[in-house]
């Protein structure tokens, strides 16, 4: 068994049924309760549901989609997405206790399913395996951090170290997180925006000159078009859809663009509305674009094209001219280079008939209140940075930047992703964010770019990079070409993860692995001064607080910034390790631990360092206690662009040309209805029909036959790069509604066949939505051919 990947056995159970018919409704209601309670009890359970998304009450650990800016349910402010994501946290009937990992050897736990490994609930004590043991062990938290201090102290250099952080880190422990990194001193700070929106940021930061949604909540309500591209709200983003509800309510007319018929952007069945339930849920999607696989900047080129065409027929009503001129820049260079390109072809190449471009096209040709948004689907190929400025072309050309109900908007994918970038965690700092740090806390901080998620691994298995320390996350699932990433993690002398739960990168250790279990955004948190609260920052820009609501599992949890204070002390703690990093002295009297300490006592003090080093954070302490919290500012959204020349940028962009070879398939990775993330809650994706079973991979039914295989045959998936074949075994083929040549699977299983080193251009995201493959039936050496 390869014990680098999840297990590649077949679970014996797929069951394959017609799609549903609407998303949401009343099933989403029962298995929303039902995973609760199968894990903890009423009170805890309703406790932690009610408080969820409420203006006094926690942010949902699991999507980063905004809360409403006025009204919100007072009992059901969440989805079924999220309401997994609570109940896998408060979890009380089982816990991942110091005799779990006695138990099961770190092989032996290799070999469960990673539903298994989180079925197995919060972990309860700090948790070491040393050099040549076979065993995780419980440690004290002082012997941890002695160990985590020892190994960073003892590298040639800081950067030698990578310190990797996820989306579920609050605004203050991120900040914390970086200070301390900056202070031992490197920039090695990846996070999961590398694998995910990276494309969005480089491209909208080039573009309008903030890599961030220019729309606000209520701007979807008062959209006239809303253009929905390489997104499934209905599994990513639940609580989306009563957006979508509201605004097609008021008049909006919906396009949706996707490789796959996915039901959560045809239907919705609100399950707080007595009128869906009673008489059937609201449609959304007006006209839905069934492109191929990373064929979207063809789309968008042709709808650009169509709108230059009809402004010559009717000069002055289509563009909007004013804007152009006023707040653009690049806009004759644009237009003539799409001379180069046919209607014809560009339709050809994205798969979409002439006559249905023309049609979206007329459906927001006359108005400026235009909003797309958009998620992983654009954003991991390797011309994705040009696709999104493709996107952000359409959008300048009619104005819809700036105004109400009009704007770009990226679904982002993970709580707080954004909010920890805001914050400071990036491997590319700009000068004047550590111009600041330096100002306010008085050190040097490292100036160099440090290394992205890619280049981490790559590091690491080059021997360059020998610590590891991941604020929360499972790296190696998420992060493309897995056995390559789970050879680089062997490599390491120490690995450390803050987690909650278990999960398969803990088992993929160095040769010293830690696990440092900390508190949940449900748990309370109480530290010298009283209860602490965390902030989150969402998707539209909204940063609003969380209070936990419930009894941590274990009165062993630290919470995370109590073990980011904790390590600084033990690693910066003394005068040996302050000369070496070129830190100034303390403050007179100061000490290490008591500068460290009163961030732990009281995290208002953390907001204090946030408001005087970050833009846009005045008066946080205060702000952030009025609730639903409050906008950060947006330069996109009233029309300030900090570009280089302070305009909009018009870009030139070439659509790439795929052309697959006989036998050949384009691969996208896909979330599952019973997942978030690399995280997996149950074995049914009911929205596409697939009970029982992960390992499938989705189909046209005329590629089925063509390649002579047959509905659940089983089969290997194989991609070749560079002449390296990469092999994911064990699949069942399953028809579907996909174009032709496109083919769809469940991440993380089939992360093996993403090399390293196939990254989006610029931004270096995995391209894990457009990955060409092959497939043999099991027991067959060669790829058969179409």
């Amino acid at each position: 068994m390869n014990t680098n990947t999840p297990p590649e056995e077949l679970t014996g159970n797929l069951v394959v049924k017609e799609p549903f018919d609407d998303a949401a409704g009343l099933t989403a209601i029962v298995q929303s309760f039902k995973h609760t309670l199968d894990g903890t009890g009423v009170s805890r359970g309703w406790t932690s549901l009610v408080n969820l998304n409420q203006k006094d009450g926690f942010d949902c650990p699991s999507c980063a989609w905004p809360d409403p800016d006025h009204h919100r349910s007072p009992i059901a402010e969440y989805c079924e997405s999220g309401a997994k994501a609570v109940a896998d946290e408060i979890m009380t009937k089982h816990t991942a206790s110091p005799v779990l990992f006695q138990r099961y050897t770190v092989d032996e736990l290799l070999q469960k399913t990673d539903f298994w490994l989180s079925q197995q609930g919060r972990i309860t004590q700090p948790m070491m395996v040393r050099p040549g043991e076979k065993h995780y062990l419980p440690v004290s938290w002082d012997e941890a951090f002695s160990t985590i201090a020892s190994h960073l102290n003892d590298l040639d250099s800081p950067d030698e170290a990578v310190f990797y952080t996820s989306g579920r880190a609050s605004n203050e422990s991120a900040f914390l997180y970086q200070l301390f990194v900056r202070m031992f001193g490197t920039n090695n700070m990846p996070d999961c925006s590398n694998m995910c929106h990276e494309s969005t940021s480089v491209a909208l930061a080039d573009t309008l000159g903030l890599g961030k949604a220019s729309v606000t909540y209520d701007d979807y309500a008062k959209a006239d078009v809303i253009m929905i591209m390489g997104q499934n709200p209905g599994t990513n983003a639940p609580r989306m859809l009563t957006a979508l509800e509201e605004a097609k309510r008021n008049g909006c007319k919906i396009i949706s663009v996707n490789p796959l018929h996915e039901i959560g952007l045809i239907k919705f069945k609100n399950p707080q509305s007595p009128r869906d339930m009673l008489i059937g849920g609201e449609k959304l999607t007006d006209l839905y674009l069934q492109v191929r696989i990373n064929s979207d900047m063809a789309l968008l080129k042709a709808m650009c094209m169509i709108l230059l065409e009809e402004e010559e027929k009717t000069p002055g009503q289509v563009l909007d001219r004013a804007f152009i001129e006023k707040y653009t820049s690049g806009f004759d260079a644009f237009k003539k280079s799409l001379s180069q390109f046919s209607l014809n072809e560009m339709a050809a190449q994205c798969g979409v008939p002439l006559e249905q471009i023309r049609e979206a096209v007329g459906m927001f040709r006359n108005t400026r209140k235009f909003i797309i948004c958009w998620a992983m689907g654009l954003t991991q190929h390797r011309d994705s940075v040009d696709t999104l400025n493709e996107l952000v072309n359409l959008l300048l050309l009619k104005g819809s930047i700036g105004i109400e109900g009009g704007g770009a908007s990226p679904i982002r994918g993970h709580s707080n992703v954004q909010g920890d970038r805001t914050v400071g965690v990036w491997e590319k700092p700009k000068p004047e964010f550590l111009d600041s740090l330096k100002k306010v806390y008085k050190f040097e901080p490292p100036r160099a770019h440090g290394l992205d998620v890619v280049k981490s691994v790559k590091a690491m298995h080059e021997g360059k990079v020998k610590t590891f320390f991941g604020l929360g996350g499972n790296f190696v699932l998420a992060v493309s070409d897995t056995d390559f990433a789970a050879e680089a993690m062997r490599k390491l002398k120490l690995t450390v993860h803050v987690s909650t739960k278990m999960n398969r990168s803990h088992l993929i250790h160095g040769e010293t692995g830690i696990i440092l279990p900390c508190l949940g955004r449900t748990d309370h948190d109480y530290q010298a001064t009283g209860a602490q609260f965390i902030s989150c920052e969402s998707t539209t820009g909204v940063v609003a607080q969380s209070h936990g609501v419930v009894d941590a599992v274990s009165k062993d949890l630290k919470s995370e910034v109590a073990i980011i204070a904790e390590m600084a002390k033990a690693t910066l703690g003394n005068s040996h390790s302050h000369a070496r990093r070129n830190l100034s002295p303390l403050p007179a009297n100061v000490t290490t631990a008591e500068f460290w300490d009163a961030f732990v006592a009281n995290y208002d003090r953390i907001r204090d360092g946030i408001e005087q080093v970050v833009p846009g954070f005045d008066k946080y302490n205060e702000r952030v206690r009025v609730p639903g919290g409050f906008y950060i500012p947006n330069g996109p959204r009233v029309r300030e662009f900090k570009t280089s020349d302070g305009k909009a940028h018009f870009t030139v962009n070439v659509p790439d040309t795929h052309t697959l070879q006989p036998g050949e398939l384009m691969m996208m990775s896909i979330r599952s209805h019973d997942q978030f993330n690399t995280t997996i809650y149950g074995y049914d994706d009911r929205y596409r029909g697939i009970y029982g079973e992960r390992r499938v991979v989705f189909m046209h039914k005329d590629d089925i036959a063509n390649l002579g295989l047959y509905d659940q045959q089983l089969v290997d998936l194989h991609s070749t790069y560079h002449g390296k074949t990469r092999t994911a075994h064990k699949f069942l083929v399953v028809p579907y509604n996909i174009p032709r040549g496109c083919a769809a699977t469940y991440y993380p299983e089939t992360n093996v066949l993403i090399p390293i080193d196939q990254v989006a251009e610029r931004s270096n995201t995995p391209t894990s939505k457009s990955v060409v493959i092959t497939i043999t039936p099991v027991g067959v050496r060669e790829a058969v051919t179409m």
